[in-house]
């Protein structure tokens, strides 16, 4: 099992994490508009470079703070796992 993080690097994994909920949450949005026809050809690729550019982004920071996909996910109890 990895260790918990401390100091910058716990806050850095917070951050991501919030980051990359929002990813989740927006992409889920986009891809309902996608569905309903309520994006032009041009919007649909606009949102498309910028999930990937998004990630890529991600990819780097997650690096740059040793962490894993895994480390982004919060365990909230009872309610599961956040991610």
């Amino acid at each position: 099992a990895r260790a918990m993080p401390h100091g910058p690097e716990r806050v850095a994994q917070l951050v991501l994490t919030l980051i990359e909920l929002l990813r989740q949450l927006l992409e889920r949005q986009a891809l309902r508009r996608m569905e309903a026809g309520s994006l032009t050809d041009n919007e649909i690729e606009r949102l498309g470079q910028t999930f990937i550019s998004l990630n890529e982004r991600m990819d780097e920071l997650k690096k740059a703070f040793d962490l894993k996909d895994e480390d982004l996910n919060l365990n909230l109890g009872p309610l599961g796992d956040l991610l």
